[in-house]
């Protein structure tokens, strides 16, 4: 099959407020409430109109973490590198590829972006919610599925021929624990009462969870304690668990972070967490991370790249600096993630991709990075969304209602409130298997609060 050839004929941008039921702290940044962005295009094809959409949080101090910026002014970066982004797309005028879309046209916005002062981790925010959308509208002209039609050569783009995209029916579900998280009823703290897990304890019970990622601070003392809190719950609750430790760019260099991984080493009581450790995400800071070799620190789990992944060449930056991983992530792109996943192909037992969360809510961006990052074989991916926000939040109840409706087995309305659903440790991904890009539903546009 051709690639779909689209032209662009609109553009709109919209936000909805989010508000947490549990505050989520990670790294030095402690969120309760933040915007979702929307994305709706309309785009021609051989003569008619298909729409297509997509969505992602826009989570603070996690694109910019300068701490001189407030939240407000982390949200209106993300909100302007959708402005560049839209205009970019716009201004193509000729009928392109969605990969062409991305590479001209998303380049350019990110490199407008760039030069009014936007790292390129947050420049890169509107270009992938909008390669998204542009890869939903393809994908409902030719009325295909994701994996069916990237497979197809749907997207133009020069990944398809080199992977072997899957349609899984289910992935693992690995559980965040913030570093603000409760782990059991006994420590001091707010319940919301909402018929939601609100303690670690609590969320194993409730949904049968074998994988879990630990936030660390970087704080080796603190650290240290509080593995040693999880790693009992987890010895005595937590049936054959596995974990990811996340570094969330909190260590100085690469002398810390070696100092932390022997000292993990030495601890008698975490020596089980420590052979059950997957992979260490991202401990240094995006500044100096694809500068100091990490290879000969003799860490005893692939340690992977997150934020660093702003660009193109990143993954090839950190193997050659003994990094043996990187994360798919939605809100950097997909094709980021196609990308990424050829270069693990290439070498399958030395390097790995982790499907990671950035609180992907219910809906639109939930479904869409969950279906990505699967269909690129990871078995088991981040999913907290859930946990921190209660199902839709203030969506209209036909809004959810309607997407509960169009992914059974993805969704359980029982409590009368449509809400994730993990079962076993599992998400139920059969549902997303649809024409477009993992969602029969739409949101309720006119709900939502235009960006202009």
């Amino acid at each position: 099959m051709n690639a779909v050839m689209l032209r662009l004929r609109a553009v709109e941008l919209y936000e909805r407020a989010v508000t947490l039921r549990l505050p989520f702290r990670f790294g030095a940044a402690t969120v309760t409430r933040c915007p979702q962005a929307f994305v709706r295009i309309d785009a021609e094809v051989n003569g008619r109109t298909v729409a297509g959409a997509s969505a992602e949080l826009m989570v603070p101090k996690w694109f910019d973490k300068r701490p001189t910026l407030t939240h407000e002014q982390n949200f209106e970066q993300l909100r302007e590198a959708l402005r560049l982004a839209r205009e970019a797309y716009l201004d193509a005028g000729a009928a392109q590829t969605p990969w062409q879309f991305s590479e001209q046209d998303g380049e350019a916005a990110i490199a407008k972006g760039v030069s009014l002062g936007l790292p390129r981790l947050a420049a890169q925010f509107g270009s992938a919610l909008l390669d998204k959308a542009v890869a939903d509208a393809a994908l409902r002209a030719v009325e295909l599925p994701w994996s069916a039609g990237v497979k197809a050569g749907v997207l133009g783009d020069p990944y398809a021929a080199r992977l072997e995209l899957q349609a899984p029916t289910h992935v693992a579900v690995r559980h965040t624990v913030g570093l603000a998280d409760r782990l059991t009823d006994g420590e001091p703290g707010t319940d919301p009462n909402d018929g939601l897990p609100a303690t670690l304890d609590a969320v194993i019970e409730r949904y049968g969870l074998r994988y879990f990622k630990l936030k660390l601070s970087g704080q080796l003392g603190s650290d240290i304690k509080r593995l040693h809190s999880i790693a009992l719950l987890l010895d005595s609750r937590a049936a054959d668990y596995r974990v990811t430790l996340d570094g969330n760019e909190t260590f100085t260099d690469a002398a810390s972070v070696s100092r932390f991984w022997h000292s993990l080493k030495q601890q008698p009581r975490l020596r089980n967490l420590v052979q059950r450790t997957l992979l260490l995400e991202q401990p240094l800071p995006r500044q100096v991370a694809l500068r100091e070799p990490i290879a000969h620190l003799e860490i005893g789990v692939p340690v992977i790249l997150d934020e660093s992944d702003d660009h193109a060449q990143a993954f090839e930056e950190g193997l050659a600096l003994g990094y043996r991983g990187i994360s798919s992530k939605a809100c950097k792109g997909l094709y980021r993630s196609l990308h990424n996943a050829v270069m693990v192909m290439q070498a399958p037992s030395q390097r790995l991709l982790s499907g990671e969360d950035l609180t992907c809510q219910a809906g639109l961006a939930v479904q869409q990075d969950t279906l990505l990052a699967a269909s690129l074989g990871i078995t088991h991916i981040e999913r907290n969304g859930h946990h921190y926000v209660d199902g839709f939040g203030i969506a209209p109840e036909a809004e959810a209602r309607s997407f509960a409706e169009a992914h059974p087995g993805f969704y359980d309305d029982s409590s009368g409130r449509p809400r994730l659903s993990v079962r076993d440790g599992l998400l139920d991904l059969q549902s997303l298997h649809v024409p477009g890009f993992a969602s029969a539903a739409t949101p309720h546009w006119d709900s939502l609060q235009r960006i202009d």
